[in-house]
């Protein structure tokens, strides 16, 4: 090797360690086997809602990791999970209104981002900015230009980015992702996915804000809008979801989950549709999506046999749900792969698989780029839906060609104060 490509090739090393949290193994410190507390990931969690408490239980119980502040807009929230923390592992956590102030303690690793999507790309960003590694849940963002700034700010800071696509690392899932890769059912003739309805958004009389909820912060980058308690609810049933504003109603919900599985799939992490057409059109009785090759992704058909994904193929079908995997013919699904089978990456602990990878700086299962395709697919069908017509894509450019008031659906402008961060 030439001095000066030894050099330069250093300097890279060099630069991107600074980077790294400083994460000491317990067997370096002769602790024979025991954990260390320097070894230990200190993690913040930002967004004390319903979904972040699954996450809370995890990371407060795991030898490897441990919560040591949660970051929420609602008083009453981040308190309550302040004293659960502190109760379960008797030791001090903080707590913050402001995401900002979390970010900027050094003795943070990693950070944990649960609040609605739409503040998912900005906190994400000023993590990695801040040399903090992120879990953020899914879908990654709310449009396709946060999701492609995301991608650009992983590539420049350099940090581990697990997207919170968990059914990956569901053996369910994968063996039914590795079963069409490898060919067991044939060419494929059509894809169904199951995700349901939330209740149309509506508007109700303005509610007075409750005490300690910086409503304000909560809204961010959206228009302005007056407060009334639906609007900011967290439960499954919709709440927040139901509106555009925050999310993508089930194409961000449930879709996050399937058409991520289908992408697996189909071998498409890196690409995507070519089309996307909204129920209701030219009669059609189902919502789709369509690939290159004519291979359709049928939303929420009625012979889904109760189950969520379905994949069907000229030589037989598979089907796939969090508590079932089964198959036509039937012994497919029992079928052991051959060492000669194709073989998707292993997980079978999503949360676990992202403190591995903070570990050995590896990729994980979910990474940035994986969470920026899958989640296209959500928000491209959320603009077919949107505009009730069919939008083109081109997944190579990652432009709605010829089609100028699609593309201004593709990002959105975010309020005074709340840009997205470098």
């Amino acid at each position: 090797m030439k001095r000066r490509t030894f050099l330069k090739k250093s300097g890279l090393l060099c630069s991107s360690s600074i980077f790294a949290p400083m994460i000491l193994k317990a067997e370096t410190l002769g602790l024979a086997g025991a954990t260390s507390p320097n070894s230990r990931i200190n993690i913040g969690l930002i967004g004390c809602g319903k979904i972040m408490d699954g996450h809370r239980g995890y990371f407060r119980s795991r030898d490897r990791s441990q919560v040591v502040a949660v970051c929420d807009v609602n008083q009453v929230f981040r308190e309550e999970y302040k004293e659960n923390i502190e109760e379960a592992t008797g030791s001090p956590c903080d707590s913050y209104e402001h995401y900002e102030e979390l970010l900027q303690r050094p003795d943070i690793d990693a950070v944990v981002i649960g609040t609605p999507d739409h503040w998912h790309a900005a906190i994400s960003i000023a993590a990695m900015r801040a040399g903090k590694d992120v879990y953020v849940e899914k879908p990654m963002t709310l449009t396709v230009g946060e999701s492609l700034a995301m991608v650009e700010a992983q590539k420049r800071y350099a940090r581990v980015l697990q997207v919170g696509s968990q059914q990956r690392s569901d053996w369910r899932f994968r063996k039914a992702a590795e079963m069409v890769r490898n060919g067991w059912i044939g060419e494929l003739k059509e894809i169904y996915a199951l995700l349901g309805s939330f209740p149309a958004p509506y508007l109700r009389e303005p509610e007075p804000v409750p005490e300690g909820f910086n409503y304000d912060k909560w809204l961010g980058p959206t228009p302005y809008e007056e407060y009334f308690e639906d609007r900011t609810r967290g439960d499954y049933g919709g709440g927040w979801r139901r509106f555009w504003e925050y999310g993508s109603r089930k194409q961000g919900d449930w879709g996050a989950h399937h058409f991520d599985i289908i992408q697996w799939a189909l071998g498409m992490d890196h690409s995507g549709a070519t089309l996307f057409v909204p129920k209701g059109y030219e009669g059609s009785p189902y919502q789709y999506h369509e690939y290159a090759n004519g291979l359709r992704v049928y939303r929420d058909h009625k012979e889904m046999n109760g189950f969520m994904i379905r994949f069907i193929g000229k030589k037989g079908e598979i089907l796939v749900s969090r508590d079932d995997l089964a198959s036509d013919p039937p012994d497919l699904a029992r079928r052991p792969l051959s060492p000669s089978d194709k073989r998707l990456y292993h997980s079978n602990d999503h949360r676990g698989n992202w403190l591995d990878c903070i570990h050995s700086r590896e990729k994980p299962i979910c990474d940035v780029g994986v969470g920026h395709r899958s989640g296209t697919i959500c928000l491209l069908s959320g603009i077919a839906e949107r505009i009730n017509r069919p939008i083109s894509w081109d997944p190579v450019k990652q432009i709605i060609p010829d089609d100028p008031a699609a593309s201004r659906l593709l990002d959105r402008p975010r309020r005074a104060g709340y840009e997205l961060p470098a």
